[in-house]
């Protein structure tokens, strides 16, 4: 079988009965499930902590960022967060003041992502933490 005809996902859609508000659900749901594919930048980095680059976590309050992931001192316990905001999308996320928080625009949130503000409503990505030894493990 020889295929003489390309056509686009529209016109196909819409050949089988598909249009309006049905093709916007259909590509609506498209993206919601390409962005939950999406494998956070966070999954499986590993920080040595006995590396210099990474001494500034031994003092509560510092952070250091690492592939797109905030990780910080809380108190003595690691956490970790994208850095990317959910306001606007900006790469901006830095831990201050025992909380995360966007220098774009001024977005605040919690430890655990909850908004604190308007701006940070929609809440922001944390991921889990682990230690072993000198090794940080950050997972999604």
């Amino acid at each position: 079988m020889e295929l003489k005809e390309k056509i686009s996902r529209n016109n196909f859609l819409r050949q089988l009965g598909f249009s309006g508000a049905a093709l916007m659900a259909v590509y609506g749901l498209d993206s919601c499930l390409n962005e939950s594919a999406v494998t956070p930048s966070g999954a499986g980095l590993s920080l040595d902590l006995a590396n210099a680059s990474y001494a500034k976590l031994k003092n509560s309050g510092s952070y250091v960022v690492v592939n797109k992931v905030v990780v910080a001192n809380y108190n003595g316990n690691y956490i970790a967060a994208t850095l990317k905001c959910s306001h606007e999308g900006q790469n901006q996320i830095q831990f201050n003041n025992n909380e995360w928080y966007c220098t774009a625009h001024g977005a605040r949130f919690s430890t655990t992502g909850k908004g604190l503000n308007s701006n940070g409503s929609r809440g922001l990505t944390v991921y889990t933490t682990s230690l072993v030894g000198d090794i940080l493990t950050v997972n999604a």
